[in-house]
């Protein structure tokens, strides 16, 4: 199930990341990997406010359907 779909506030596992190879780079480089976690703290407007590796993320809705939990 995309990300943008998960209950808020409830851990999460990453299971695939999707997209192009930059989408999937940019979502490394911010912390977003297979088999890490996360959760989202909270939605602003079409943003969601998500917690990966004790840090707090603003991504957009698309890219947040980009990453299966």
């Amino acid at each position: 199930m995309p990300l943008v779909y998960a209950e808020r506030e409830q851990p999460q596992i990453i299971r695939k990341i999707g997209g192009s190879p930059e989408v999937k780079q940019h979502l490394a480089d911010l912390g977003f990997n297979v088999g890490g976690e996360v959760s989202i703290v909270s939605t602003l407007g079409e943003n969601l406010i998500v917690k990966v590796k004790e840090s707090r993320v603003a991504v957009s809705e698309e890219l947040a359907k980009k990453i299966m939990v």
